[in-house]
């Protein structure tokens, strides 16, 4: 009885001011604000890119390479660098048919290098720069990539530089207005292409998206981008079991190659995922922990004006204690205005931060994005705004409590 009447004067004591009462909780209400919000972007990228990996595949392997220099004047360069190809400079360099005898070992099913970069891209009148990329035919399978119409690069296409491209949707509707283009043409730095099909849409992930790109033979994009070395290879194990014994041959085959493990990488999906989770999770604490110094200061804001106050309200504590009320239910009632201060700020900091997360999520619906107010975290929030209500508002209400009466009553405040 004696907690809600002691709740009830304190919501009549915020309300006789209410200007102040919601300048002192702004700083809870944009530190709660920050951290739920913060937190579940972070949560969200984090399950976007967890999804886009996985889609991809869990026997995908992806191999990045840093071209390496080697012994001048010697085709295996030193060291016994034997089974590479080397340029008269000592460039270690791996080509298409070393890459492709990859496929013989019973773990890998295919394999497909990449090589990637941006080039104007040009239908009738109108002109962009677009991402173009170089790749086999089992690139498709391997990355889980398919056309929504025509078809996708062919052997054919490869082995002979056919001067055709599959082009992205998005890119279709930039260039075309439509994305029934199968046959069309378009020009590349200037050169006539013909387009034999439309990518289905993935929306975006992992920071890119296929959606507005161009892809190529893989050996018409080498010498469109001008590239003679390849950097990236994806690879398709036989099955999950099977991946890491594919990656252990890659591994021996690349080791084989360059005679250093440093100068390549080979990572699995888990492992991606893994890094990613990681990644993601130490930026999601970063974040939080920024944004709940904002809930610290709030918590600083709440002492001083109680402290005010209890400056303003001193009369009113002599009278109290004279009429006969003990040091608790001082300590209790002013206590408790610090309490429901911080409480009610986290409530419409909640609210708000609903609000924005409904924005987020529709303008991130394009890129398969969705934030959601995380239960744990809005549950944490409350938690830390009681605590903040308490340790901020201990010093004032305690100052108030220990008052003497007849100081009080004398006071000319």
């Amino acid at each position: 009885m004696q907690l809600a009447q002691t709740v009830s004067m304190a919501f009549k004591a915020i309300s006789g001011n209410k200007v102040r009462a919601f300048l002192t909780m702004l700083g809870v209400i944009i530190g709660v604000m920050s951290v739920i919000v913060l937190i579940a972007i972070g949560q969200g990228t984090t399950a976007s890119v967890t999804e886009s990996i996985a889609s991809m595949g869990t026997n995908l392997l992806t191999v990045s390479i840093q071209t390496r220099r080697v012994g001048m004047g010697m085709p295996g360069g030193f060291g016994g660098f034997g089974g590479g190809s080397s340029s008269g400079k000592g460039t270690v360099i791996l080509t298409l048919d070393d890459i492709l005898a990859l496929e013989d070992d019973a773990s890998i099913q295919c394999v497909s290098p990449t090589t990637s970069g941006s080039l104007t891209v040009k239908a009738g009148s109108t002109n962009t720069t677009a991402t173009v990329m170089g790749v086999l035919p089992a690139y498709a399978q391997i990355v889980n990539q398919g056309v929504q119409s025509g078809r996708y690069i062919i052997d054919a296409d490869v082995d002979n530089r056919s001067a055709v491209c599959v082009i992205g949707p998005d890119l279709a509707e930039d260039l075309f207005g439509n994305t029934n283009v199968v046959g069309n043409t378009l020009h590349i730095d200037g050169r006539k292409f013909k387009i034999v099909g439309v990518l289905e849409s993935k929306g975006t992930s992992m920071g890119g998206s296929s959606d507005d790109s161009l892809i190529l033979p893989f050996t018409l994009a080498q010498r469109m981008l001008d590239s003679t070395t390849i950097s990236s290879i994806y690879i398709s194990a036989v099955d999950s079991a099977s991946v890491d014994a594919a990656q252990d041959v890659v591994e021996r085959f690349l080791y084989k190659k360059y005679q250093n493990d440093s100068t390549y990488s080979v990572m699995n999906q888990t492992q991606m995922l893994e890094t990613a989770n990681e990644t993601a999770s130490t930026l999601s604490l970063m974040l939080g922990g920024i944004a709940g110094i904002s809930l610290l200061v709030g918590g600083i804001g709440i002492m001083n004006i109680m402290l005010v106050t209890v400056t303003e309200r001193t009369r009113e504590i002599g009278i109290r204690k004279a009429i006969g009320a003990d040091r608790g239910t001082i300590l209790l009632q002013f206590l408790m205005e610090a309490v429901v201060l911080c409480m009610l700020g986290c409530v419409i900091g909640i609210f708000l931060s609903w609000c924005i997360l409904r924005l987020a999520s529709t303008i991130a619906a394009d890129a398969g994005m969705q934030f959601a107010l995380s239960g744990s975290v809005v549950a944490l929030a409350a938690i830390f705004c009681f605590a903040i209500g308490v340790i901020f508002g201990l010093y004032p209400a305690n100052k108030a409590a220990k008052m003497k009466p007849i100081d009080a009553l004398h006071y000319g405040g």
